[in-house]
């Protein structure tokens, strides 16, 4: 290989990573025909993913409108099963427009570079994800920080900008807590200031989209609960369309294929008529606590499917999650910058398809480990 001062950098930065058990690989997923590893680190909390329900759905789709759109969505790529997948999501939410992406980290780039120019202030909470982040940076607004689910914080920044946006998750994807929305929402009011949500990891499985609209514009995905691919904005019908003539995001991106769109669309009526699938889920991540509680590993305060065990150490974490791998469970090793530095942890995610004696035996094996 020539020499050249970019590839000398990609050497020695690769070699600090793994010095500081950092470094990040790609790795094949097992999947269906090995059933010798128990996931606990996949985001399909409602097993939707894989259910019979969902292969016709995708098969139906790909007959009644092929497998790709073929164009942007402003030239050709925009069909019935995009438009109906908004609607329906609209409906469900009580906002009145919706915008199809391909994944939440799109859809997140794209809301806050087209709508926040340097003439505006935006105010998130400390733990938004990194989609945000770079998006809001970018925008050139002015960014400021409230401490994680801090009203106080928050609101200390809301009088100093008022008429400003607001940005939280409704579940934090790390930490598994939930936002205080509906209190974060009436500040928002008192400062006429906007209320944005990223809802990927609360979407289909908290009950905040069943009490009405909860905030001004929502961002959710169908990549976690929903089990499939892609991303939507909701929102104001102004917002929409201006978001239709000015994100380049949505202008110049192929636009999600439409046997997607009518997959998103099974899984949505899939959470409403399956209501099982939830109440399995709420009892199997009350039966991981339970049984962690027992053999004394202590957890976060989350009451969602994303149940951090905090270890510190990086290299301990990456040791830990390989061991368990090894011994058939698979487990997600987060470490900074995806968390603080000193914050390194296993996060343990609790699905609907998991059985009692899945969760007693990854609690077993576990508390030998840590």
């Amino acid at each position: 290989m020539v020499s050249h001062p970019i590839l000398d950098k990609i050497s020695q930065r690769m070699q600090q990573l793994n010095n500081d058990g950092l470094l990040r690989k790609r790795k094949l997923s097992h999947d269906n025909s090995n059933p010798s590893v128990i996931d606990f680190s996949h985001n399909d909390y409602l097993g939707l993913a894989s259910a019979n329900e969902m292969v016709d759905a995708l098969t139906q789709g790909a007959t009644i409108y092929g497998v790709g759109s073929k164009a942007s969505p402003l030239v050709s790529g925009y069909n019935q099963a995009h438009f109906q997948i908004e609607q329906s999501l609209c409906e469900l939410t009580g906002h009145e427009a919706g915008l199809l992406f391909c994944s939440g980290f799109s859809a997140n780039q794209a809301l806050v570079k087209t709508l926040f120019d340097s003439n505006n202030v935006v105010i998130a909470d400390k733990l938004i994800h990194a989609s945000i982040i770079d998006g809001v940076r970018d925008s050139g607004a002015v960014f400021k920080r409230f401490k994680h689910n801090d009203l106080n914080h928050a609101k200390q920044l809301l009088e100093r900008n008022p008429n400003s946006v607001v940005i939280t998750e409704s579940v934090f994807s790390m930490d598994g807590d939930k936002a205080p929305l509906k209190s974060l929402q009436l500040l928002c009011q008192q400062y006429n200031s906007l209320l944005v949500v990223d809802d990927a990891h609360g979407f289909g499985v908290t009950p905040t989209q069943a009490n009405g609209k909860f905030c001004d514009i929502q961002v959710v995905t169908f990549g976690k609960a929903l089990g499939c691919q892609g991303a939507a904005i909701l929102g104001p019908k102004a917002v929409i369309d201006f978001m239709v003539a000015q994100s380049r995001q949505y202008i110049y991106s192929t636009a999600l294929s439409p046997a997607s769109a009518y997959l998103a669309l099974a899984a949505v009526k899939l959470t409403q008529e399956q209501p099982q699938r939830l109440a399995a889920l709420n009892a199997n991540i009350a039966e991981f606590r339970q049984a962690c509680g027992k053999n004394n590993i202590e957890l976060t305060d989350s009451t969602t499917a994303i149940q951090p065990v905090l270890i510190g150490d990086s290299n301990k974490t990456v040791l830990i999650a390989s061991k368990l791998f090894d011994l058939g469970f698979a487990v997600g090793a987060i470490r900074p910058p995806t968390v603080p530095a000193g914050q390194a942890r296993l996060r343990v995610t609790i699905n609907a398809q998991h059985s009692k004696h899945d969760i007693a035996e990854l609690v077993c094996v576990l508390a030998t480990l840590i």
